[in-house]
């Protein structure tokens, strides 16, 4: 609590008329001063007790127009002030904008008359991420003192960063029909969604005839319906420095972050758990196992949105170095090393190297190649997470995997690992000549590097339990396609 120039004009006063009494011997003048010092307490203890009925019974909110919000984009903020009676003080509130907003400032003021005030401003968002309002600062007069305090919501916007529009996701270029994320159950039983009518059989409860299809067939008939199941869903987002290509805001990274976004909504709409797999450069940068609760889905879309390209993090590329001696006692990529395989590595080896027979000869150079690959594939960010993922889930999930094509070996070897654990997976890829600038020009060249990406692209799609889709701009996909057509009829 603070006092005014009021309060020391008025102490001012009953301090000269307490020494103008001493000073003329007149006692009436010092009772002025006793009056004017009671005076100044009794209005001290109404204050207070104003202030304290105030807070009691006063709602201060802070309104946003929408809970969320693109960059650089304005949006109406209303801040309104409720009191349930009228009280004899002299009210500001001012609201608790984000420190990154820019815009006019929010203030309502509220007189001992009223009982009610609101205002309204545009406010810009500039940056990025989740935005938390500060409680609104109450400031209450009654003309000798003032108190001011924080008091009221704190609401929170979260801001999107500015990315693509036109978003194609598919497969050869023809659009998917679906949402991202969406499946149905394999096996039958009670459930809402028709799978199929077929002819009864014995044991069939009669409360499953479909009379219609009965009548229609000319024999008795039962309806099959799906069950509702859930499905496990990993996140494996890629956002290693190559998935920044493409222009500001329309980045590979831009461009399946829509699609993870939609992704893990359709998950929560479905109230399937969902967890998220971050990689950078130098591996694992973020990982949740899946959940159904609100705060798993909240969490995983705040950090979708705050994600951004890595760099490569040298000294965590050599912590997790595998040695080469390590790496050549290992079969596959995917079998970890026992006493039998050691042993067997190291005697073929031996053989290989001793061997002057025209079979050593030829098979030396083949065993001495696969030791490399293997050892590269292990140390990949992309293969190594996912192994490290999938050894501690031990039940069956579905696995979108957001990445590009710059590296296809390391790709086609993670799915092949996801897939003998047991795992579907659906593939969102990043073709980089939807989004290489320098190819622009030379509709041959982006035909060419398209169709080497659609060979991948199939490759992948051709896995069983597999899925792949391409991600990217629409309208440089319709121009790739449309000089394919011209080269065709040429």
């Amino acid at each position: 609590m603070r006092v005014t120039r009021r309060f020391w004009a008025a102490l001012a006063l009953s301090g000269f008329l307490a020494a103008l009494a001493a000073i003329l011997e007149r006692p009436l003048l010092l009772s002025g001063s006793v009056l004017i010092g009671a005076w100044i307490l009794a209005a001290q203890y109404s204050f207070l007790a104003a202030l304290e009925r105030t807070t009691r019974t006063m709602s201060v909110t802070q309104s946003p127009a929408s809970s969320s919000v693109r960059t650089d984009s304005s949006m109406a903020v209303t801040l309104a002030v409720t009191l349930a009676e009228p009280v004899p003080l002299h009210l500001g509130i001012e609201a608790g904008l984000p420190v990154a907003t820019t815009g006019d400032s929010l203030h309502v003021a509220v007189t001992p008359e009223t009982t009610s005030s609101e205002q309204t401003a545009s406010v810009t968002w500039p940056v990025a991420g989740r935005q938390q309002f500060s409680a609104p600062r109450l400031t209450a007069t009654d003309g000798l003192f003032v108190a001011t305090f924080p008091t009221g919501d704190r609401p929170t916007v979260t801001v999107e960063p500015r990315g693509p529009r036109r978003i194609h996701v598919g497969e050869g270029g023809t659009r998917l029909a679906s949402a991202a994320g969406e499946h149905t159950s394999a096996q039958h039983g009670s459930g809402i969604e028709l799978a199929e009518i077929r002819e009864y059989t014995p044991g069939d409860a009669t409360r499953r005839i479909d009379w219609k299809a009965t009548a229609r067939l000319g024999t008795p008939h039962v309806r099959e319906h799906e069950t509702d199941t859930d499905q496990r869903t990993l996140l494996v987002v890629d956002h290693r420095s190559s998935l920044a290509t493409g222009p500001p805001n329309e980045t590979k990274l831009d461009y399946l972050r829509n699609v993870m976004l939609a992704t893990a909504r359709n998950a929560h709409d479905l109230t399937d758990p969902i967890g998220l797999l971050g990689i950078g450069d130098g591996g694992t940068t973020t990982y949740l196992e899946p959940a159904t609760a609100l705060d798993s889905y909240t969490t995983i879309r705040r950090e979708l949105l705050e994600l951004e390209p890595s760099s490569i993090d040298a000294q965590h590329s050599e912590n997790a170095h595998l040695s080469r001696s390590n790496a050549a006692v290992m079969q596959s990529p995917h079998e970890s090393p026992t006493l039998r395989t050691v042993r067997r590595s190291a005697s073929d080896l031996d053989e290989f190297e001793t061997a002057s027979g025209s079979f050593g000869q030829i098979l030396r150079p083949f065993y001495a190649d696969q030791q490399p690959y293997r050892w590269r594939i292990r140390e990949q960010p992309l293969f190594n997470s996912v192994r490290t993922a999938l050894a501690s889930n031990s039940e069956a999930v579905w696995m979108a995997v957001f990445t590009d094509d710059s590296n296809p070996t390391e790709l086609r070897e993670t799915v092949s690992l996801a897939r003998q654990n047991g795992a579907a997976v659906t593939i969102f890829l990043a073709p980089t000549v939807l989004y290489d600038s320098q190819a622009a020009g030379d509709r041959e060249r982006m035909r060419n590097q398209y169709l080497e990406f659609e060979t991948l692209r199939r490759e992948l799609a051709g896995m069983d339990r597999v899925r792949a889709l391409e991600v990217g701009p629409r309208d440089r996909l319709s121009t790739i396609l449309e000089a394919g057509r011209d080269g065709d009829r040429q």
